[in-house]
């Protein structure tokens, strides 16, 4: 996994505020939403007959 380049992990989940928490939340859902249409994008590839190339 990565690590958390905002330093949002350093504190227990009591001592955060609700705004960093919502922030973490929004950070994680459009991480989540990009490796879902990569991984969708993928898939399309994998199942595209391969195509001859270009010079």
């Amino acid at each position: 996994m990565k690590k958390d380049p905002k330093g949002l992990n350093d504190q227990k989940p009591a001592e955060r505020s609700v705004e960093a928490l919502q922030k973490e939340i929004e950070l994680l859902r459009m991480e989540n939403a990009y490796l879902k249409l990569l991984s969708s994008l993928v898939q399309d590839k994998e199942k595209s007959p391969n195509k001859t190339k270009r010079r």
